[in-house]
């Protein structure tokens, strides 16, 4: 009886001493908490609901810290000195009730109290999206009306962060006095920016649309903790979006969302998280899962995403950008604090090289996954060699199985293609039905004035607007009915060729689908044989091998004066590999035109000395000039291991446990998938598959190689022992104009002089 009254003592000596109020403040977030006002240089423990210590994380100078990633085991670290969570053994917060932070250095243990951590789908109370909003005119011929500091504010999120924005209405000459119909651009560029508006906004604002111009947590003057397409940054939307609609100047007070790359990418992962007022999205020249934009195939990509990773973990910095330095030295003091947790952004240069195999977290930003989730209509738009992002975007078009209304336009093409003028125009029309829900008319001056600058932007000397389409129905209803009685998909092809100027973004010819890829097809299956040819026949078995290029990796096609976004014409520099670097083969002359397409699968049989292996293969037509056209590439670590799916498609985990090492000098079955493309082969040229290290074949992606000692030669087997395939499939029933483009005006997809270069025989 007495140890049960002592034991009872204890307890609530304790509890007593556990439930110190703490002399810090508690901001739980998405998936993530920050600790505002400690002490500085203090170890703060963040515990879970049952008391197990999770991590401990030294609070800056300004006594602050931010949790948001939970390693394997706990441990102590100081994010000052750049001692970040690995997500390869480590995960995410999980969303929960009971957490707590203690100080368990201080005699007091200073706590505090217990909290939940927010989940994506805990909403804050309908009040919090009663805020007021306000703008300023814009026209797109004499710019702003009046102070811009008038319509740049902040939006409080429902984890108290603020978020900068810039509101602009449209010009009330052309327009009226509302209310407008309106978009949000979000992104962690500058969208806010109040002196310089996004292209996506300034398209859309001419347009006759009032836009919402939102920097992400982290970035420009907004709040928080910056962390590339958390699911914070996915909450914030869905707040952003049905706090704007509430606005009394937003016709029908629903919203639509615009914006190519970065704001076209943020689009996608908003809508999954279905809100409300959403009324739909126009996402251009996105990504699929940001993992495999870092490790493409599995492979190191230290080009374009990690320099793009960079900047963005640059400008989330306080002072990163100078727009922001110039608001804080003009008095914005809401920008300055907002800024304070800037440095607690992740080193995303250490955080995603450390992750070679795709973590289970990695789910929650795979778009693959999401899209699936999106309900409000989707215009969706994307180019096959898109230099930025990749084609990989394209393996998502037939997921969008619960989006209201559903419309996409596919092609060659380069990133920026989807502000080209007759893509505006597709866009528009959709933005139109959907958030204006009014028949597509542009505005007359528009018309004269607009379609020639958005062409100036591309190079184009003029350009012209298509035509209204949908005047003559007699109303709205009817005319929505035949909008959505089209068909789904739009694929333009030889874009680049279409116009009189060499290189402007406009097709040679159209065809429509229901769905991408398209259910009508023919499949073409090769066999890699011993004269260097795609035979229909398994033929003799033997080997060719290649030499490990180590200059490939850094290599790009782009010549001395560099990669140019907006060009007409690219100043290429395409090398060639040299001979004994690797191995190609090449099909018959087509006896028909043909459009061939992908996805496509590359089955190799492959014998290494090294661990590691890294294939490469380009897939480019031979036409009967000798001119050599790229098409496409796709990329494989040895050792991923994948399941077919439909159309051709490879799915890859690129999880650990679905990774078989490469045995050395064994024969190992492999798989690499060619991104999707759609090209026209016409009658006398052929396709040829080559096979090396990767590089030289991209604009702007780069490869980490492996760092071996020597160059090693590869082997690849062909032929009934090791049967090596490539399969891809056509389209049938499309008419090809009989005239061969001029190869250097199709968008993203270079040439050159065809060097044929032999195959090296393994005896």
């Amino acid at each position: 009886m007495l140890y049960l009254l002592l034991l009872s003592c204890l307890e609530e000596k304790i509890e007593e001493v556990v439930e110190r109020p703490a002399n810090f403040t508690v901001r739980p977030g998405i998936e993530s908490v920050s600790v505002l006002d400690a002490q500085s240089s203090v170890p703060l423990t963040l515990y879970d609901p049952q008391g197990t210590p999770l991590v401990t994380l030294v609070s800056d100078s300004e006594g602050q810290a931010h949790f948001a990633y939970i390693p394997e085991e706990h441990q102590q670290l100081n994010p000052a000195n750049f001692e970040t969570v690995s997500l390869e053994n480590g995960s995410v917060l999980q969303a929960g009730d009971g957490y707590y932070i203690q100080d368990d250095t201080s005699t007091n243990q200073n706590w505090s109290g217990r909290f939940r951590v927010l989940a994506i789908d805990d909403l804050p109370e309908e009040e919090m999206y009663n805020q007021s909003l306000e703008g300023i005119h814009y026209s797109p011929l004499t710019g702003h009306e009046g102070d811009t500091d008038e319509g740049f504010q902040y939006i409080t999120m429902r984890d108290g962060a603020s978020l900068s924005a810039m509101i602009r209405f449209p010009d009330p000459l052309l327009y009226g006095d509302g209310p407008y119909p309106t978009v949000i651009e979000y992104s962690g560029y500058s969208p806010s920016r109040p002196n310089r508006v996004p292209s996506g906004s300034a398209i859309a604002n001419a347009l006759g649309y009032a836009t919402v111009s939102v920097n992400m947590r982290g970035t420009g003057c907004s709040g928080g903790v910056f962390d590339v397409f958390n699911r914070a940054q996915h909450a914030d939307g869905y707040d952003l979006v049905e706090i704007v609609a509430r606005q009394e100047w937003v016709l029908h007070n629903h919203v639509g969302m615009v914006g190519l790359s970065y704001p076209g990418i943020s689009q996608l992962y908003v809508a999954s998280t279905q809100p409300p007022s959403l009324a739909g999205i126009v996402p251009l020249s996105t990504i699929a899962d940001a993992w495999q934009m870092q490790w493409p195939g599995g492979i190191y990509n230290k080009g374009f995403t990690r320099q793009w990773v960079e900047a963005r973990e640059s400008e989330s910095q306080a002072g990163g950008s100078s727009w922001v330095g110039q608001r804080i030295e003009n008095g914005d003091t809401q920008c300055a604090e907002n800024l304070s947790l800037s440095h607690h952004s992740v080193d995303f240069e250490t955080f995603l090289r450390g992750l070679p195999m795709r973590p289970p977290d990695a789910d929650a930003r795979d778009l693959n996954l999401l899209v699936s989730q999106i309900t409000a209509p989707v215009f969706f738009g994307g180019v096959f060699q898109d230099e930025q992002t990749g084609g990989q975007f394209a393996d998502m078009l037939d997921r969008f199985t619960q989006s209201e209304s559903l419309k996409i336009i596919v092609s060659n093409g380069r990133h920026p293609d989807g502000f080209a003028p007759e893509s505006i125009a597709m866009w528009f029309e959709f933005l139109e039905f959907y958030v204006a829900r009014r028949i597509p008319v542009i505005n007359p001056a528009v018309r004269i004035v607009a379609a020639d600058e958005f062409g100036a932007v591309f190079g184009m000397s003029e350009t012209d607007f298509p035509e209204d389409r949908f005047v003559d129905y007699p109303d709205f209803e009817s005319a929505l009915s035949a909008y959505e009685a089209e068909p789904i998909v739009t694929l333009f092809l030889e874009r680049g060729a279409g116009g009189e100027e060499t290189g402007a973004p406009i097709a040679r010819f159209q065809e429509k689908f229901e769905t991408w890829p398209p259910t009508q097809a023919d499949e073409l299956l090769w066999f890699l044989s011993g004269e260097e040819s795609l035979s229909t026949d398994v033929g003799i078995s033997g080997v060719h091998s290649y030499i490990h290029d180590r200059e490939a990796s850094d290599r790009n096609f782009f010549g001395s004066s560099g990669y140019s976004v907006l060009s007409l014409l690219w100043d290429l520099d395409w090398s060639y590999f040299d001979t004994g670097y690797l191995v190609s083969y090449r099909s018959q002359e087509f006896t028909e035109d043909t459009i061939v397409r992908g996805p496509g699968i590359i089955d190799l049989w492959v014998r290494s000395p090294e661990s590691e292996l890294q294939i490469q293969a380009t897939l480019t037509e031979i036409r009967p000039d000798n001119t050599e056209v790229f098409i496409q590439s796709g990329w494989i670590r040895v050792g991923h291991q994948a399941e077919e799916g439909d159309n051709l498609r490879l799915q890859y985990t690129f999880h650990s446990d679905d990774f078989i090492p490469l045995e050395l000098n064994t024969w190992t079955q492999t798989q690499i998938s060619i991104p999707s493309f759609a090209h026209p082969i016409r009658t006398g040229s052929r396709l040829q598959i080559a096979l090396s290290s990767p590089g030289r074949d991209h604009g702007t992606w780069q490869f980490e190689a492996p760092a071996y000692e020597e160059e090693p030669s590869f082997e690849i087997g062909y032929g009934l022992e090791f049967p090596s395939t490539m399969r891809l499939q056509t389209i049938p029933g499309i008419l090809i104009p009989s005239d061969y483009p001029d190869c250097l005006a199709l968008r993203g997809q270079p040439c050159r002089s065809y060097l044929y270069r032999p195959n090296t025989v393994v005896e």
